[in-house]
């Protein structure tokens, strides 16, 4: 048969039987049948199915394995392209950029695992869905003859969604700088008061939508800092206004030092705040009512540190895992993501040091250091 990219020819019946069989009766496949609870089957070398899970058998909405067996992966999956040409899966026009097809080929050709991300368009109840699979194929020997583990991982919430993402800040993005831009110029024809709080909110609006972006990225962090040089003094002063009606507050008392060192840094404003912020936050919610929260700044060698103080103890269970991604104590879906945005930008973006302290008799300190500007400035 005439094929685009993979050999079309299948087992015989007789053949194909012998390899169920084959793979059946092996302890080690039974085993993993059994065990894994993601999306597995095993493949001949003609790529036909000889076994597979539970798991998979619910995807593909089937009660009995047999229903499977010696169909290939889209045809099983009934992808739209299955059956364009009389080879079946793999061998049509569409096969040479499938990744699943890909994997399976090129594991078998090099001996070897290859993982590939798969597209695959499906007809389920008449309807066209798109799937996203991560695919990872896997040639092993039983009895001398080549099987393929085929592990399989359903992506598609997870593809839509990093979609969506990325259409939502460059979609953002794009209004945000007409925004700057807007009102930039409304400064230049019309400067007010009311049109420098303008401005000065678009930017910070700008900065919080590429933080957020920043964080929504899984391991690979990427942001562009705008530095200035601020003072203790200034960066206090914004905390101050920011929590000045925040509801946080509620019946709790923030204290601010206004002793600053006469020093500065150069940092992303912005970004410097965000940590702020969150260290703030989390200290009024852990301090109960008419409590009290302390802000302050050190100068300490050659770092400039910014201290927020509570009461309370945090638990050494707690204090484990405090900067680590989505842990929380709060048990509700989204959160941990506080107290790890600030050692990632605090550190790895801002090039400081985010560290903390707790004990009974001490509360609990939250610290960001700076490093301070090659030359100070006297300034408070």
């Amino acid at each position: 048969m005439d094929t685009y990219f993979a050999p079309a020819e299948k087992s015989k019946d007789d053949e194909l039987n012998a390899e169920i069989g084959i793979v059946c009766r092996n302890p080690v496949m039974e085993g993993l049948l059994c065990s894994v609870s993601g999306l597995l089957a095993v493949l001949n070398e003609h790529r036909q199915m000889v076994a597979l899970n539970d798991t998979f058998m619910q995807m593909l909405g089937i009660q009995d394995a047999q229903q499977a067996f010696g169909l290939r992966l889209g045809e099983a999956m009934e992808c739209i392209h299955a059956h364009d040409e009389p080879g079946g899966c793999g061998t049509t026009k569409f096969c040479p950029t499938c990744g699943a097809a890909v994997a399976i080929v090129s594991s078998l050709t090099r001996d070897r695992p290859v993982e590939r991300m798969c597209a695959l368009s499906a007809e389920k109840g008449g309807k066209v869905v798109d799937i996203a699979l991560l695919v990872r194929s896997y040639p092993t020997k039983i009895d001398g003859k080549t099987f393929l583990l085929l592990f399989l991982q359903d992506m598609t919430k997870e593809q839509q969604r990093a979609a969506l993402e990325r259409t939502f800040f460059h979609d953002v993005n794009n209004m945000l700088s007409s925004l700057v831009w807007a009102s930039e110029l409304l400064i230049q024809d019309s400067p007010s008061v009311l049109a420098r709080n303008i401005y000065e909110a678009s930017l910070r609006l700008q900065a919080e939508v590429a933080a957020q972006r920043c964080l929504s990225q899984n391991g690979s962090f990427t942001y562009q800092t705008v530095r200035h040089s601020v003072t203790p003094k200034q960066v206090l002063a914004e905390l101050r206004a920011i929590f000045a009606s925040h509801p946080a507050v509620q019946r709790k008392k923030i204290e601010f030092c206004e002793d600053c060192p006469a020093v500065s840094v150069n940092t992303e404003l912005s970004l410097l705040l965000r940590v702020l912020c969150n260290m703030v936050i989390n200290a009024l919610e852990a301090t109960g009512k008419e409590g009290v929260v302390r802000i302050w700044s050190e100068r300490k060698g050659s770092l400039l540190s910014f201290m927020v103080w509570n009461a309370e103890e945090i638990p050494q269970a707690i204090t484990l895992r405090i900067f680590q991604r989505n842990f929380s104590t709060k048990g509700q879906a989204g959160r941990g993501i506080g107290t790890f945005s600030m050692k990632l930008f605090g550190e790895k973006i801002l090039g400081g040091q985010v560290t903390f302290s707790t004990s009974r008799e001490q509360g609990t300190v939250f610290t960001c250091s700076l490093p301070l500007q090659e030359f100070t400035s006297p300034l408070k």
